[in-house]
């Protein structure tokens, strides 16, 4: 019998290559239950415009009832967006990815959640105060911290 997580994966999943991902999110690779690539890019008159990034999500026997590990992926020499909430390691520092998640939650609305984030930022292209001591200690999973 398959797991909840697994059962919980194949539906998102098969949704989203029925009906699509909302306007600027892209499903880039899909190829089991462990790890997802998604791209995002913001949408309307931001200080991301015509800037897309790339999003990891890595799934454990425990989703939906715990959060997926999510980050943005630094390849190529690109880097993660400057942003107030955002790492310079693609950490990313969102409530529903910690305390506030819930399992009625999924990947797309945790994808938009991130793109609503981006595009509300207007003018601040900074990292987080503490960015350079999160790090040099952070482990490579954000869930670990």
């Amino acid at each position: 019998m398959a797991s909840i997580s697994v059962r919980r994966l194949s539906k998102e999943l098969s949704e989203i290559k029925s009906e699509g991902c909302p306007t600027g999110i892209n499903l880039v690779k899909a190829d089991d239950f462990e790890i997802w690539w998604f791209t995002i890019e913001v949408m309307g008159d931001s200080i991301y415009k015509e800037e897309i990034f790339t999003l990891q999500f890595r799934f454990d026997s425990g989703y939906p009832i715990s959060a997926p590990a999510v980050q943005f992926v630094i390849t190529d020499g690109k880097q993660a967006p400057i942003h107030p909430h955002i790492y310079s390691n693609g950490h990313i520092c969102a409530s529903i990815l910690g305390n506030e998640w819930s399992p009625v939650l999924g990947v797309t609305s945790v994808c938009l959640t991130i793109q609503s984030m981006l595009a509300s930022n207007k003018s601040i292209l900074q990292r987080p105060t503490d960015n350079d001591r999160y790090v040099q200690h952070a482990p490579s999973n954000p869930k670990k911290v």
